[in-house]
């Protein structure tokens, strides 16, 4: 069956405000029920995270009352530099951040285009080792660091702040826009994925 998740990425928090704003928007969850202040073994691939708090199904567009009884619900924050993905599955294309040519990362039949592919593997798997690897447009020759590149279908975030809710409904798009305001302004981006 798996389990669905949705991670809010900052994509501009920097390494050194980054525990702050994890923070600061934590703080925010556990004062308006949002999620529960107690750290409990409630998120897969972490220690601890925070349960659904009173008021989660305000964060949600069509609330769940089988998300209490299921392990995996709750918040888990990562604060340290990731590359986030969608899970499974592959994203269709992907934008260069200088000339906005687009270039297909799989075929008509969903099989990913390895030549394609292999202009970005390196640069996508060495990010999260600090490594900021320039990669180079077919179309307009520029580089760019594999970080900036526009990725469709919201399939990889590049980030030091990420926040994953585990297994919770869509998340309403006024509770992601009040989120992205108390991350100071920053650029977010909603992955969506299933494991």
């Amino acid at each position: 069956m798996g389990d669905w998740f949705q991670t809010l990425v900052d994509t501009e928090a920097t390494p050194e405000e980054a525990q702050e704003l994890a923070a600061h928007v934590l703080d925010w969850l556990i004062a308006d029920g949002f999620v529960a202040a107690e750290r409990t073994d409630c998120v897969l691939g972490a220690d601890a995270g925070h349960a659904p708090g009173t008021r989660y199904g305000e964060a949600v567009q069509d609330p769940d009352p089988e998300l209490a009884k299921l392990w995996s619900n709750g918040l888990q924050i990562t604060v340290e530099r990731t590359v986030f993905d969608a899970g499974q599955g592959e994203p269709s294309a992907v934008t260069c951040p200088h000339c906005a040519a687009e270039m297909p990362l799989v075929d008509a039949y969903w099989s990913p285009i390895e030549e394609t592919w292999a202009r970005f593997a390196d640069a996508v798997g060495s990010w999260a080792e600090g490594d900021d690897e320039p990669v180079a447009c077919p179309s307009c020759g520029r580089t760019a660091p594999v970080h900036t590149w526009l990725w469709a279908d919201d399939y990889f975030a590049f980030g030091h702040l990420g926040f994953t809710f585990w297994n919770w409904p869509a998340l309403r798009p006024e509770f992601v826009a009040d989120f992205a305001r108390r991350l100071g302004g920053h650029r977010t981006v909603l992955l969506e994925g299933k494991l």
